[in-house]
């Protein structure tokens, strides 16, 4: 842990590039999903649509023209002003940079979101750190309430807790 830590430390910084995703990256953003080992991995078909469907609302990193990251989201149909973080993902090369913040940075800008809203597992410590340094950096209020919980599952998944940050502007 502590030679994993200090590797990331001393590591150059990798100059990112961020854009939509196109259809090229589904296949891209699946494999980061499933190499994550914490995201719910959805089909590879659903990759593809987020990318046709919710371009605008996402984002992918680029490192060398390749794939390095995502964030997917959609604006909430009830709450337009509010962006809904489905999934942050970055390649393991080249984790530890910043590069989820700088995503999600980069995505609420462009949206010009009111609210950013994620919903997390007690278990996942990166996203839970992830989000509430994105609350900290801009002083606004996080909230955090359980919203799906074990129960309505039907097959015992942990409770998601919604995170709800704002407001930001």
């Amino acid at each position: 842990m502590v030679q994993e830590l200090a590797e990331t430390q001393t590591r150059p910084r990798l100059e990112a590039k961020f854009r939509k995703p196109t259809l090229n990256d589904g296949a891209a953003l699946w494999r980061m999903a499933k190499d994550s080992q914490v995201l719910d991995l959805n089909s590879s078909y659903s990759y593809l649509l987020w990318c046709r469907d919710f371009a605008e609302t996402s984002v992918v990193a680029t490192i060398d023209d390749e794939p390095a990251g995502f964030v997917t989201g959609y604006v909430r149909p009830d709450e337009p002003g509010t962006l809904m973080v489905w999934q942050v993902a970055v390649n393991q090369a080249f984790r530890g940079q910043k590069l989820a913040a700088t995503m999600l940075d980069e995505l609420a800008a462009r949206l010009d979101s009111d609210f950013v809203e994620t919903t997390i597992t007690d278990d996942n410590a990166a996203s839970m750190r992830l989000f509430s340094s994105f609350a900290e950096r801009r002083d606004v209020p996080l909230e955090r309430d359980p919203l799906f919980t074990r129960s309505m599952y039907p097959d015992g998944h942990d409770t998601e807790f919604l995170f709800r940050i704002g407001p930001l502007n």
